[in-house]
């Protein structure tokens, strides 16, 4: 049986996603690679775009994209640290 992922997990493989695709990802193809419930999906864009992890932009044809911010790419680097950290110790 598999564990469920934790918050901050999925926060982590939202982001990675995003960043693995040049810091460009369409919503649907995000929501498909996450492996979340369209709901929940949306529950952590929401949370993210408010915490500004990621913004949203618009391209000239009308086409929204996902992107991550400096903050997005700090909480990328941080959460390595503390994976690499538990690692370690092998906690």
């Amino acid at each position: 049986m598999t564990k469920k992922r934790e918050r901050l997990e999925v926060i982590y493989d939202i982001l990675r996603i995003i960043q693995s695709q040049h810091n460009s990802i369409k919503p649907t193809p995000l929501l498909r690679y996450s492996n979340l419930s369209s709901q929940s999906f949306f529950d952590y864009l929401n949370e993210l775009l408010k915490k500004e992890f990621v913004k949203e932009i618009t391209n000239k044809k009308g086409r929204k994209y996902i992107t991550l911010t400096d903050k997005g790419f700090k909480y990328l680097e941080k959460y390595k640290l503390i994976l690499g950290f538990i690692d370690e110790f092998e906690l």
